[in-house]
């Protein structure tokens, strides 16, 4: 999806691609048609299609990512770019940076920030890394619009990680909310409800509020939501989503801490992680 996305973005010649796909007698015809439609020659193997390159775009799927750094690593040419575009964690991103650099490539962390599929080349993406002021240079020139996230590589990936926790967990809970609530015909009414409920709050001032209820207030929120539990299993739903709220209001309810003296969000994180720490 990304690798297609760029290359519709481009509409650039001189672009070669391979897909793992190809390897797959069933998957290959199809795979060379779509590349062959975006005007994109389907390179027989990894060798093939990095070698001789001077920008190479990674971008698998995550559980692939550090195998195709190191499948491309023996064929870069020295001085090369290889752009890691994929969706993992910075202990990932920083052992596929040391087989590239140890071939003579330049790695650079790259992160996505949104759906590739409606913005192409243009969607905000974060660099970082030991090479991002010349390979910023280079993305410009490809009328891309990446963001310089100083420090080493696995500073970009950490920001998209960090922040997954909350776009995915949020897309899961709301999943299994109106599952839930469609189960129970109270759609309406619980979206209604969530609708009045809307602070307009920013995310760090909605963490900062958030944590306090929950040092507060976690036990008894914990006993609620197991009560949650036996309704969603009632209604015949996992309640996946659920079973970690519960546990981690139980947690911070059991830090026994106030933190409505702290007024920063920094003091009040310090405080959170100091109570753990003593745990």
């Amino acid at each position: 999806e990304a690798g297609s996305s760029l290359c519709i973005g481009w509409n650039r010649l001189g672009v070669r691609s391979f897909d793992i796909k190809q390897t797959n007698l069933d998957l290959k015809a199809a795979k060379c048609a779509e590349m062959q439609d975006l005007g994109v020659e389907a390179a027989e193997d990894v060798q093939a299609a990095v070698q001789g390159a001077d920008l190479i775009f990674s971008t698998v799927t995550a559980d692939q990512a550090f195998d195709a750094a190191s499948s491309a690593a023996p064929w870069l040419r020295p001085g090369a770019f290889f752009f890691d575009l994929n969706s993992c964690a910075p202990s990932t991103k920083q052992k596929s940076a040391a087989v590239i650099e140890a071939a003579g490539g330049r790695y650079v962390d790259i992160a996505v920030m949104a759906t590739i599929t409606s913005k192409y080349h243009h969607t905000p993406m974060l660099i970082c890394g030991d090479h991002s002021d010349a390979a910023l240079t280079a993305l410009l020139a490809l009328d891309m619009t990446p963001k310089l996230i100083p420090g080493p590589v696995g500073r970009a990936s950490t920001i998209k990680m960090v922040r997954s926790v909350l776009v995915k967990g949020v897309e899961a809970l709301t999943a299994e909310c109106f599952w839930a609530a469609s189960k129970a015909d109270v759609v309406d009414e619980v979206a209604a409800s969530l609708d009045a409920s809307q602070t307009g709050m920013g995310w760090k001032a909605q963490a900062h509020y958030n944590v306090e209820r929950m040092t507060t207030h976690g036990i008894r929120r914990a006993a609620e939501m197991r009560e949650v539990h036996k309704t969603l299993i009632d209604l015949g739903i996992t309640p996946d989503m659920t079973r970690g709220t519960i546990d981690r209001q139980q947690q911070f309810g059991e830090l026994k801490i106030s933190l409505v003296d702290f007024d920063s969000f920094e003091a009040r994180f310090a405080a959170i992680e100091a109570a753990v720490k003593t745990e």
